[in-house]
């Protein structure tokens, strides 16, 4: 089967393509990619004013599955994705039971042989995302996961962090961290500022993230091991990875939509 995109604005970040063009594929598989292509196809597709491109990635997403399917799982989670273009995701360890174990990654990855985008386990740092007791990563890694983060919490203590890198480090795989200083936020539900005094609600100082922020980048520093940053909000937690990339040290970072 003979597929013809016309008209597309073409965009691949790694070929540093921008432009109109169209799009020949044939049984699946890209055949040609020029500012106009002539030829009899099975099905002509207009794209004008529309972007080819690459699929997207989203490495932070809460898939639910297993535990809390009421909320969204992983058919219907990557049905989402697909929708929006996104054809590969990393799903979040904070399930029940929580990404811990090795059956854990195999029922998600078995799930998922049929689903419309590709998923990716992060499985969690420590034993149920207790900040106790470290998981067994190199079982993890066997069985599929692609990275470790205790998600929506820090990981509790410098010392378990700074073990964490050491162990990671050595199977070249990444610990994603979510930074914050939870004696900061002590009861905070929104970020501080002119909406939680309107509201009268108390607010989370800008603080808590940049505090985190820093323990990671520091314990990546001294150990030359490599950290990702996740959902980086404030001006200062900027600065700080600027500063931090400058110097040499491995640490990656993205933000979120919200």
């Amino acid at each position: 089967m003979t597929v013809l995109i016309k008209s597309a604005r073409i965009v691949d970040y790694f070929t540093d393509t921008d432009f109109v063009g169209d799009i020949s594929i044939k049984d699946g598989i890209i055949d040609k990619i020029e500012e106009s292509i002539d030829c009899v196809a099975d099905k002509l597709i207009n794209a004008q004013g529309l972007i080819a491109c690459p699929g997207l990635v989203d490495m932070h997403v809460h898939l639910r599955d297993p535990g809390f399917t009421e909320k969204e799982d992983i058919i219907s989670g990557c049905c989402a994705a697909a929708a929006g273009g996104v054809t590969s995701l990393s799903c979040m360890p904070n399930t029940n039971p929580v990404i811990d174990s090795a059956e854990t990654v195999l029922y998600i990855l078995k799930k998922a042989a049929n689903a419309k985008a590709r998923v990716y386990p992060v499985a969690s740092v420590t034993r149920g995302m207790k900040g106790e007791e470290l998981n067994d990563f190199n079982a993890l890694k066997s069985a599929g996961a692609v990275a470790f983060s205790d998600d929506g919490v820090p990981v509790s203590t410098e010392a378990l962090l700074t073990d964490a890198l050491r162990i990671t480090e050595k199977l070249n795989m990444k610990i994603l961290a979510h930074c914050e200083e939870l004696s900061l936020v002590n009861g905070g539900i929104i970020n501080e500022g002119e909406v939680s005094k309107a509201l009268g609600v108390k607010g989370i100082t800008r603080e808590a993230e940049n505090k985190g922020t820093k323990r990671e980048i520091e314990c990546a520093e001294k150990l030359g091991a490599s950290v990702h940053i996740c959902h980086v909000s404030t001006k200062e937690s900027v600065e700080l990875l600027r500063n931090a990339k400058k110097m040499g040290v491995k640490v990656t970072a993205e933000t979120a939509p919200h």
